[in-house]
């Protein structure tokens, strides 16, 4: 089929986007990339990482405003709520992990980001959606899981007229293996945003942090730590 190698990606700028984006750019001739605004306190970060990401990967880039889905939420990312801090030491610890991604979830908003995807994908007679989905993450949040992936595109096969199907070329890798595939791609690091807030550079507090910087220094790439993170 003609349009096998265009793709729809979801771009928040973090790492699990930004490595899928440069996995999917190997084979596709064509992308857009989508990045959304629904009220969330990374926005302004999120929308830089990923303007300058598009821009090295020479794709298309779109902000997407939703921003009646941070008048419904109450997520810690869309209100002031404080965003839950976790250690290292806890990112393997279930009770825990799951609380903080209670606090941080947004109704829904991976199942609407697909669907959006979807109607740019049948518009534009694309085949193929793109998200950052990963197993670390899939363990507590199930929308980040192989059965979320399996369920969209069931329903996809009845809410368009045409193929689309939604991929995660990380669902099976831990942090440390998206790392470690980054950098085997030469995927810009230094470039990425996978904070919950905000600033010029990460917190190094949040779970999003934690799980990217231990993953970083599995892989030995303090110089990475040191140009990203806030340094004690």
């Amino acid at each position: 089929m003609e349009n096998m190698n265009k793709a729809i990606v979801l771009l928040s700028g973090g790492l699990d986007s930004v490595v899928s984006l440069a996995v999917i750019r190997e084979t596709c001739s064509e992308v857009i990339c989508l990045t959304f605004n629904y009220g969330q306190k990374s926005y302004l970060a999120e929308k830089k990482a990923s303007e300058i990401i598009s821009k090295y990967y020479k794709t298309e880039h779109k902000i997407i405003d939703l921003d009646w889905l941070s008048i419904i939420s109450t997520s810690s990312l869309t209100t002031n709520e404080t965003i839950p801090y976790i250690s290292k030491e806890n990112l393997n610890n279930i009770s825990i992990a799951q609380n903080s991604a209670k606090s941080v979830w947004v109704p829904n908003r991976n199942g609407l980001f697909v669907n959006i995807a979807a109607c740019f994908a049948e518009s534009y007679n694309f085949n193929t959606i793109v998200f950052g989905a990963n197993k670390e993450e899939g363990t507590t949040f199930k929308d980040n899981s192989i059965q979320f992936v399996n369920a969209i595109n069931s329903s996809l096969e009845n809410s368009t007229n045409t193929n689309i199907k939604l991929i995660a070329p990380l669902i099976n890798m831990t942090k440390e293996e998206i790392v470690k595939l980054a950098i085997q791609k030469e995927v810009p690091l230094e470039l990425i945003h996978s904070c919950y807030i905000s600033e010029e550079k990460h917190c190094g507090f949040c779970e999003s942090c934690q799980r990217l910087k231990r993953a970083l220094e599995l892989n030995n790439r303090k110089d990475i730590i040191d140009k990203i993170f806030e340094q004690d």
